[in-house]
């Protein structure tokens, strides 16, 4: 289960860019093809997080779908695993997402004083 390691670097990351400020939510990006289950780094966050900045925080998942480009034709296709074929029959695909691990929103609780 890499996802582990992958969850304590996400919140490793956050919590050295939060510099001691509570966070309350964070939203990463996940591709479809990454081999990343979501799933598993919800059920992590909560045990990465504990004792962090981020405890308590939630997590919010985005997941992106997986796109390749055909080199025959030049066709645009969706992909739901990490190879494929094009409609013009050509196995030979360029990804272009999908792929993506990405820490894209970090919300923190603001100090009124």
């Amino acid at each position: 289960m890499h996802e582990l390691g992958i969850t304590q670097n996400v919140v490793a990351i956050v919590a050295e860019y939060a510099n001691g400020t509570k966070i309350k939510r964070v939203l990463l990006e996940i591709g479809k093809l990454s081999a990343i289950m979501p799933e598993a780094v919800q059920f992590c966050f909560d045990i990465c997080t504990q004792g962090t900045v981020l405890e308590g925080a939630k997590l919010d998942i985005l997941e992106t779908p997986g796109l390749a480009k055909c080199r025959q034709c030049g066709a645009e296709i969706p992909l739901e695993k990490p190879f494929g074929s094009c409609p013009c029959g050509s196995v030979h695909l360029d990804l272009i997402a999908g792929e993506e691990l990405k820490i894209k929103e970090i919300e923190i609780e603001e100090l009124c004083v």
